[in-house]
């Protein structure tokens, strides 16, 4: 190429947050899409403080100044898989607008999907995981949880459904018609 010849730009990258309630599928759903993209994947419970960790073990609910550091961590990855033009997906709860605001700060098209799951579902899926969120706190997060409005535009998904056909709704609407 000339150096008058503009360099075509890349496409910008896609990135996705899998955002629910505890045991709604986010991880399994997250990690499906990554693969199935060839994207990059993060489990967003990785990055919870140690401290985080400790109080959730003891079944005692966090609060939005002990989420602070975990949504800055969760917004420096997004920066940076945008920085490197990279997509990706990240499995968080993301409960409350505000959080959801803080991660599209650092992605203003930040896609989110929505997994909504019975709250009895919920509860079995608890009771039979092995994770540190004690089914004491689906309460707690239920009653946290602010669903997407709709200028968020977030695709709303039956996490009960059979994953391959959530995966499958989840990878149409990522890629809509031309």
């Amino acid at each position: 190429m000339s150096a008058s010849t503009p360099t075509p730009s890349a496409p910008s990258p896609t990135l996705v947050v899998v955002m629910g309630v505890s045991a709604s599928g986010k991880s399994t759903l997250g990690s499906r899409l990554a693969k199935a993209e060839g994207w990059d994947f993060l489990e967003g419970d990785d990055l919870h403080p140690a401290a985080n960790i400790a109080k959730m073990k003891a079944g005692i609910a966090l609060t939005d100044a002990d989420r602070g550091p975990w949504l800055e961590a969760l917004a420096h990855w997004i920066a940076g898989q945008k920085q490197a033009r990279r997509s990706g997906v990240i499995a968080c709860s993301a409960l409350r607008r505000p959080y959801r605001d803080r991660l599209r700060a650092a992605d203003p098209q930040l896609r989110l999907a929505y997994l909504q799951v019975p709250r009895a579902e919920l509860a079995q899926r608890m009771r039979t995981r092995s994770h540190f969120m004690p089914p004491s706190l689906l309460d707690s997060q239920l009653a946290t949880l602010e669903e997407p409005a709709p200028d968020e535009h977030a695709l709303y998904l039956d996490g009960s459904a059979p994953i391959h056909a959530t995966l499958a709704q989840l990878r149409r609407w990522l890629r809509p018609p031309a």
